[in-house]
């Protein structure tokens, strides 16, 4: 079959593989190659067994491989058959050098555009997919300009706006798609090509367009805002269980107010994931880079209120059951870092279960996709610790139950069956304030949530 464009991405993660698995659905006429560094990830992808969980995504993929998607591990010839290649590979957090521990590392970034160069025969627009600092196209053009004159680049930023859980709903029917060029005649023709992609199930009016700057930032940004939100309810949560107060009921309030909206308002452990302390970390760095310290304290304060809430949690547990959790067996319900997903980077369970191994407890955890992450999360943990797929199974014999991810399943479990199976006094410390405090109460598990009022029995 002829195709009307050759469409590659490099990097086969949580951002490539769906993204370019919903191109791939909603465009038949364009062939899209995925290629990555790691073979046996490229073997997942060509298998029944993918190598990320993503609702939908199994469905897409099935429809979509071996026709017009495909998964490669000769990145040298995709990049020379593409017209357009996105690249998708990790940028994590420094831990080395200047910068270590908040700029972005972006060896792999270079290394791919290094790639790009090296393989192209001909002209090609490359998109920045990665979450990466504000001018990296910069470097990437001055990179794919060093050599081979006769080949032309346009660099374009197109970040992604996903949430995992509902990637694939989010690709299908986004807030909006973000493209970003240089502002010249040639950047944006290439712009209007990438346009031209969306376009085929995105009405144009969600498609906004600036300059690549400003596309760069707004990635980094939106991240921070949302994570600013979830510390600042998160703050508000330690007031009202001082106070008595619901924070519920008060997020509820405010969140009516126009100004402010509802969503993001949900008290919680705290957040986690690939993107948000990355991106905070990455965006204090830039304001330090740039002089601007009182700004930078402002956004390493929300990643600091985000790590005081898992150790509140963690010293609430240690206060109401008696001041020691030595030999005390505690159920973790939930290690991904949210619902509907197995990924468990920067997943506050870790952290949780860490502070809970160090006061000598015993833990078990289960989760329904993300025990082996956890597995090797934490393989250099020293304690006692066991992972368990059923939660009626790991929650046998424990003291307390803390509920750190959001699973539907954990709000219709038997918790009459589960408390008849614990020691008592029972506990539950509920982490997403997902299950029906009262009822427990009236099972008899003493119930402390997130920014209520705690019910117990003694």
């Amino acid at each position: 079959m002829k195709f009307e464009k050759e469409i590659l991405c490099i990097g086969a993660g949580y951002v490539g593989g769906p993204t370019m698995a919903m191109i791939a659905s909603k465009c038949p006429q364009y062939r899209v190659t995925v290629v990555d560094i790691i073979p046996e990830k490229i073997d997942q992808w060509n298998s029944a067994d993918l190598p990320i969980y993503e609702p939908g995504l199994d469905k897409i993929v099935k429809q979509a491989r071996g026709k017009n998607l495909f998964f490669s591990k000769d990145i040298g010839a995709g990049i020379k058959a593409a017209d357009i290649v996105f690249v998708s590979v990790n940028t994590p957090t420094k831990t080395f050098g200047a910068g270590a521990g908040m700029a972005a590392d972006l060896q792999y970034v270079e290394k791919t555009a290094r790639q790009i160069l090296e393989y192209s025969e001909s002209s090609k627009i490359v998109v920045e997919k990665s979450t990466i600092p504000v001018r990296t196209a910069q470097a990437i053009k001055r990179i794919l300009v060093s050599d081979k004159s006769d080949v032309h680049f346009e660099v374009l930023s197109n970040p992604e706006f996903l949430a995992e859980g509902t990637a694939m709903r989010d690709l299908e029917n986004p807030d909006r798609v973000l493209i970003g060029s240089q502002e010249t005649d040639s950047g944006l023709k290439a712009r209007n090509e990438l346009v031209e992609i969306y376009a085929n199930w995105l009405p144009k009016d969600k498609i906004i367009t600036s300059n690549i700057w400003s596309s760069e930032l707004s990635k980094l940004v939106a991240n921070a805002f949302l994570a600013q939100r979830i510390s600042s309810i998160n703050a508000v949560s330690s007031l009202c269980e001082e106070t008595d107060a619901d924070v519920g009921e008060v997020a509820r309030a405010v969140g009516l107010d126009s100004r402010i909206g509802s969503k993001f308002l949900q008290a919680s452990i705290g957040f986690g994931g690939s993107c948000f302390q990355k991106d905070l970390l990455n965006l204090v760095y830039l304001y330090c880079h740039y002089g601007l310290n009182e700004e930078a304290d402002y956004w390493e304060g929300v990643l600091k209120i985000n790590e005081n809430q898992m150790d509140r949690f963690v010293k609430n547990m240690l206060r109401n059951m008696f001041n020691t959790l030595a030999g005390k067996r505690v159920c973790v319900f939930g290690f991904a870092f949210k619902a509907n997903t197995g990924d468990t980077r920067n997943t506050p369970s870790l952290t949780v279960v860490e502070k809970l191994l160090a006061e000598q407890a015993e833990v078990a955890i289960t989760d329904p996709k993300a025990l082996d992450n956890a597995a090797r999360d934490l393989k250099d943990a020293k304690g006692n610790y066991e992972l368990i797929s059923d939660p009626y199974e790991a929650a046998g014999g424990c003291h307390a139950i803390a509920i750190m991810t959001e699973w539907e399943l954990y709000r219709d479990l038997d918790y009459q069956k589960i408390f008849d199976s614990m020691q008592k006094p029972a506990f539950i410390f509920d982490g997403r304030n997902i299950v029906d405090h009262d009822k427990l109460f009236e099972i008899g598990f003493n119930v402390f949530p997130i920014g209520k009022p705690k019910k117990v029995h003694f």
